[in-house]
């Protein structure tokens, strides 16, 4: 039985890729700090469990409690493969460096890199303490290859991520672990953190214009084409090469 661990399930790329977990015939435990009716009804629609999770990952001491109920229900599924998808992030603030404030980075980064390392960490150590195989994915950006002007905050926390993944991957080669971590870039999408780039001002942001074109010019990709192509590469478990950042223009 396969369980999928989704963050950031209540729109946009989370709720696509749960959605079609749950259409592969695989429970999802969904975490959010918001509940996502329709994907209980999808979860209806093909016979499987979809189990949400309020919390808001921004607090630490509230995701550990998550964590903890989270583990203790997938444990009564006995799974035999347990996947997890850390997509829940923000691309707040937007500002040139001098502009930020503390607290912002704070809670930026909280979100963006500490949530998904420690979800990461701690379903690494479950799954393997079940001897259950662990797929692990975390979700990029271009933007970690790049710096981009009034991006500090998202390129340098996406940029953590790419080299976490690849650094947690090492270690499960080293360890002969079996269990597999990757990232996955989904590109310019048409979600609500596309609107929050459009809405920034140009001294902050100084590309605004360019990410406007995107969607006057019907650029941006629907997250469930995107989703799909996830799905596709872990559907295929065995050619899933591990530490790999894979880029979602590499299959369009």
């Amino acid at each position: 039985m396969k369980i999928a661990l989704v963050t950031g399930v209540s729109k946009g790329l989370g709720e696509s890729i749960a959605k079609l977990f749950l259409e592969s015939g695989i429970h999802v435990f969904g975490v959010s700090r918001n509940i996502n009716t329709r994907l209980e009804k999808v979860a209806k629609t093909n016979t499987v469990n979809f189990h949400h999770y309020s919390c808001d990952l921004g607090k630490t001491s509230e995701m550990a409690q998550t964590v903890e109920l989270i583990t203790k229900d997938i444990t009564t599924y006995n799974p035999t493969v347990i996947y997890l998808v850390n997509n829940a992030a923000m691309i707040e603030p937007i500002n040139r460096v001098m502009e930020l404030d503390h607290q912002s980075l704070s809670d930026h980064f909280q979100l963006n890199a500490v949530a998904p390392m420690f979800l990461m960490n701690q379903l690494l150590k479950f799954a393997t303490s079940l001897n259950t195989s662990f797929i692990g994915v975390n979700i990029t950006s271009g933007a970690a290859e790049r710096p981009i002007f009034g991006w500090s905050a998202y390129c340098s926390s996406k940029a953590s991520i790419n080299m976490y993944t690849q650094t947690a991957a090492l270690e499960q080669d080293v360890l002969k672990t079996g269990h597999k971590i990757i990232a996955f870039n989904p590109g310019i999408m048409d979600t609500n953190m596309q609107e929050t780039i459009r809405s920034s001002a140009k001294e902050a942001f100084a590309e605004v214009d360019k990410f406007k074109g995107y969607k006057e010019n019907n650029q941006l990709r629907h997250t469930e084409t995107v989703g799909g192509v996830l799905i596709d590469i872990l559907n295929d478990e065995a050619s899933i090469e591990n530490g790999k950042i894979y880029h979602v223009n590499e299959y369009f």
